[in-house]
């Protein structure tokens, strides 16, 4: 299969067990996408992936507030912050890649999450934007210009992932048959879809690759 140039990078959000059918934090149908994300792996010499690595007790849990349940919105820190069910603790199962990811060929992985004060969707930035991944300054150095986004959750930390990397300077595509939204409202996946081709990120099909 002939691969893509060097100047594009494939990065792959979240794809790990809390987020799959069985999942603390279920996305429907998440686990349809590893095919796809598997196939296009094999288009790309650059393949980053992020992972959500929160420590116990991380304060965007609803177990970490008394009387709270997951769904709730509450002010952390000056920012508005849904509350989740706990997912993603870091070197539980849930935190884990899919197995059925292939991971072979990956040169790097970003966790994001990792600081208890502030919930992290991009790969790029947390939530206040003060923390920093390092994943942007990565990928310039290595001479990316084109970004291809997929992964979990389509209208969370894929979004926000997809929209940091068109703000940092980044063509951004999104690949929509390998990302699916978890919906806490019925519109919010086709709402985020919205938002991006708004911001300017290509939307695309994984055939169009």
């Amino acid at each position: 299969m002939e691969k893509i140039n060097e100047s594009k990078a494939l990065v792959i959000v979240d794809v790990q067990y809390d987020f799959l059918p069985g999942g603390a934090l279920a996305v429907s149908e998440g686990d349809e996408i590893i095919p796809v994300i598997n196939e296009l792996q094999e288009k790309f010499d650059l393949i980053i992936a992020t992972q959500d690595w929160h420590p116990e007790s991380h304060q965007s849990f609803a177990s970490s507030h008394l009387g709270k349940t997951p769904g709730d919105l509450i002010d952390l820190h000056g920012l508005d912050q849904i509350l989740w069910p706990d997912h993603c603790v870091h070197y539980t199962k849930g935190a884990q890649f899919a197995a059925e990811l292939n991971q072979t060929s990956w040169d790097s992985i970003f966790q994001k999450g990792k600081n208890p004060e502030v919930d992290s969707y991009s790969g790029f930035f947390d939530n206040a934007r003060r923390g920093d991944t390092g994943l942007g300054d990565y990928l310039q150095s290595k001479g990316v210009k084109q970004v291809y986004i997929v992964g979990l959750a389509q209208d969370y930390c894929v979004k926000f992932t997809a929209l940091d990397s068109q703000s940092l300077g980044f063509e951004t595509y999104l690949v929509t048959d390998a990302t699916r939204p978890v919906n806490l409202s019925e519109k919010d996946g086709d709402l985020a879809l919205n938002e991006m081709k708004t911001a300017g990120i290509h939307l695309i099909e994984s055939g169009e690759l």
